[in-house]
């Protein structure tokens, strides 16, 4: 099967409509994302995240470009880019989500995870509500969930509860979805059916976006091999790949965002920019590979992802 090397566009009508049947709060603050920001009208969503000062440290995250170490950074920076929204943990959005008020689209993280030990089957803590999403003026809430895990059970269903909850009160509800655990070794995490697999879970649990992270061409269980090798799924390339997780979440039916992953060189980031494009992906959410870099670097890197999803720069 020859590679797919353009994907089909989506109006903003044509998405909501996925969504039909949603209260609607929540199709607003999907309009919302949709439309604000450098890329807003267009379907493509750049977000920038900032919860890697809890996930990794502040030294790890912050300490080769100091100024980010205060929030407001991230604020300005999501704002100047023209970031679709800016999503990041309680304490973050405090500091300041009334300074800015309404200048960009907030998401509040409900879960996170620290690395202060080390866990094979990693489970993160509830460490917000959704009524402090409500508070500070977002638009929806994250939450990360680890297929794989020992604990994954209790991940579902804790996220069950808060989805009808955000859902009922007219919040979008974005899913990071993850494999990890004790039995997937570290290349299965990113293997093209683990990351499919995972992408179909979160869509099941009722995300309304979904990020994951860009996958490999290697595949991890012995009875996926055999269908895919019966049937000669492509999964060659890279576009081929994104194509195939987009397949995954409902055909296509629901908002898939991809990772930009740790810190890499910027013509790297951007040829996995031009897959996701026509793979059909509506998206990035980029946040070491954006403001671990100097102020004006992070504008024109910003630049760059933005024209490429655009259609401005090829």
């Amino acid at each position: 099967m020859a590679e797919r090397t353009s994907a089909p566009s989506h109006t903003m009508q044509e998405i909501l409509r996925w969504y039909a049947g949603q209260n609607p709060g929540v199709l607003t603050n999907l309009y919302r994302l949709l439309n604000h920001g450098r890329l807003a009208g267009t379907g493509k969503l750049v977000i920038l995240p900032v919860d890697q000062g809890w996930e990794h440290g502040p030294g790890r995250s912050f300490g080769m470009n100091p100024p980010a170490y205060d929030p407001l950074y991230h604020f300005r920076l999501g704002i100047e880019a023209g970031c679709n929204a800016f999503a990041a943990p309680l304490g973050m959005l405090e500091v300041g989500a009334a300074e800015y008020a309404g200048q960009i689209p907030l998401i509040l993280k409900l879960n996170n995870h620290d690395v202060l030990q080390d866990e094979e089957d990693p489970l993160g803590a509830q460490t917000a509500s959704v009524d402090d999403a409500l508070r500070l003026g977002c638009v929806g809430i994250g939450y990360t969930i680890y297929p794989g895990t020992r604990d994954r059970r209790l991940q579902y269903e804790q996220i069950r509860a808060i989805a009808e909850e955000a859902k009922a009160k007219g919040l979008a509800v974005v899913m990071w979805a993850y494999a990890r655990g004790a039995k997937l070794a570290s290349k299965d995490e990113t293997a093209i059916d683990v990351i499919t697999y995972a992408a179909q879970i979160a869509a099941q649990l009722g995300a309304h976006i979904i990020k994951v992270k860009l996958p490999s061409d290697h595949i991890a269980l012995d009875a996926a091999r055999k269908v895919y090798e019966k049937n000669n799924i492509p999964v060659a390339t890279m576009t081929e790949r994104v194509s195939h997780v987009m397949d995954s979440a409902f055909g296509g039916r629901r908002i898939v965002i991809f990772s930009g992953g740790g810190a890499k060189e910027s013509e790297a980031v951007f040829d996995e920019i031009r897959a996701i494009r026509d793979g059909g992906g509506f998206g990035s959410i980029i946040g070491r590979n954006s403001f671990q870099r100097p102020w004006d670097d992070a504008l024109a890197f910003l630049n760059t992802v933005m024209g490429i999803y655009e259609g401005s720069i090829d």
